[in-house]
């Protein structure tokens, strides 16, 4: 049986945006690591020109934002007509269309769209909410397909109490996170001093998550954190509206008193009890990429009890490494994660045809009960006989 080393965490905070932008290549092959970067591949004009609308460019203020709070790699997917051109309102089949350019872009973690309900009507009607809540719906979709990935939404500009609880009525997800409300910031793309304009949140809190994650961990909820750069809020949150938004899954972003603007919340959008927490989503999702990352080893191996037991090895050795970090809960190792991997996971006829199964058990949230999630391999080695 192979040393395959021990199995290493994955970054869990690379960064996807999908929107409109100046100019630049429509697929997103190679991280951007600064702003500088980010305005030579896709330019960064104060303003776009979207169908003969004027709107700001949101993007560039959300890539500006992103390594102003601690991003370090961002992938850019740029949302375009046909000939490469701006001259289209964007609608959820182009952005479906732009998700799908970062499908096979590997190490990807978080995905945003920054100002993507920046081209439709402000208006509250019913086909204008239907289009923001599309778009989203297509974000939670791609990040729900890709396993390991999670979203960052943003409630449209000037949204209301009402408008935002009835937008968060109508999302279910695991793997998204809707964050509430728009930013205020100095408009370092327009030239002039002391202009300041609204823009998304998902810019900055993408950036927040990377900070967080290389200073505290994954594992760590990245909220009570400030929002480097913002000089404001597009409206204030009292404590008992942050009350009840929390309650209903909607992350606030608020002004304190010498503090400064925070992070109030790290829900996502799910129902179920299990996932109401980012960062056990994010965690759980770190845990299961990394290894899934470093077992590909397996494939090559013979299906049988040695397997078995190198990958029992290999996993057990990560876990408790997480664990003495802190990231798992339990005074033993016995209490914070379990690994199985033998004939109680695996039929027979799975043996035969070469498909391994893990269950992995790790206790990330208090009481200490166990999240279980499963990963597999099909051997092409000799399977067991």
């Amino acid at each position: 049986m192979p040393n395959p080393g021990p199995i290493q965490g994955v970054s869990a905070s690379k960064t996807a945006f999908v929107g409109l932008v100046e100019r630049g290549a429509v697929d997103a092959s190679s991280a951007l690591t600064s702003f500088v970067e980010f305005e030579a591949a896709y330019g960064g004009a104060p303003s776009l020109e979207v169908s003969g609308v004027t709107v700001p460019n949101y993007m560039a203020l959300a890539a500006w934002a992103f390594f102003e709070n601690g991003g370090q790699q961002l992938y850019v997917s740029r949302v375009a007509a046909e000939d490469g051109s701006n001259n289209l309102v964007p609608t959820a089949a182009d952005y479906r269309n732009a998700l799908g350019a970062i499908e096979g872009v590997k190490g990807i973690s978080i995905v945003a769209a920054p100002g993507s309900s920046a081209a439709l009507p402000t208006h509250r009607d019913e086909a204008a909410m239907g289009g923001v809540a599309a778009i989203l719906a297509e974000l939670i979709a791609h990040v729900s397909q890709s396993r390991y990935r999670f979203a960052v939404l943003d409630a449209p500009r000037g949204f209301s109490l009402t408008d935002v609880e009835a937008l968060r009525g109508g999302i279910d997800s695991r793997d998204a996170a809707l964050y509430y409300p728009w930013v205020t910031m100095a408009n370092l793309l327009a030239g002039k001093s002391g202009e300041q304009i609204s823009v998304p949140p998902s810019g900055f809190i993408c950036g927040i998550y990377a900070r967080s994650d290389a200073q505290q961990g994954v594992f760590k909820a990245s909220t009570n954190q400030p929002v480097m750069a913002a000089v404001g809020l597009e409206r204030a949150i009292s404590d008992d509206e942050a009350k009840t938004l929390n309650g209903l899954g909607i992350n606030c972003l608020r002004s304190f008193h010498e503090r400064g603007i925070l992070v109030w919340g790290a829900r996502t959008v799910s129902s179920d009890q299990e996932w109401k927490y980012v960062n056990v989503r994010r965690y759980v999702a770190y845990l299961g990429h990394s290894v899934d990352q470093g077992t590909q080893w397996v494939v090559f191996e013979p299906n049988g009890p040695p397997l078995w037991a190198a990958i029992k090895s290999a996993i057990e050795n990560f876990l408790m490494t997480e664990w003495r970090h802190g990231g798992l809960l339990g005074i033993k190792a016995t209490d914070a994660f379990f690994v199985r991997c033998d004939e109680t996971t695996m039929t027979q006829t799975d043996i035969d045809n070469g498909q391994v199964n893990c269950v992995v058990g790790v206790a990330v949230l208090r009481p200490a009960e166990f999240v279980i999630f499963r990963i597999g391999w099909k051997s092409t080695a000799n399977t067991h006989n």
